[in-house]
């Protein structure tokens, strides 16, 4: 869930990031698909982390 979450969220925050550098509508949505794919893998890296730390099985 972690993943999804930040998946979105990176998604959001390339497509405003290109839109805010003037990127066309195919510009924004490579970075929206980059930031997507990179948020989403840190945010299931996380999502393993805290749950061998906090103890789920």
């Amino acid at each position: 869930m972690i993943g999804l979450l930040f998946g979105g969220i990176g998604f959001v925050w390339g497509y405003l990031l290109a839109r805010q550098r003037g990127g066309k509508r195919m510009d924004r949505l490579q970075h929206g698909a980059g930031f997507a794919i990179a948020f989403g893998l840190f945010g299931i890296f996380l999502g393993i982390a805290l749950g061998r730390f906090l103890g789920a099985h």
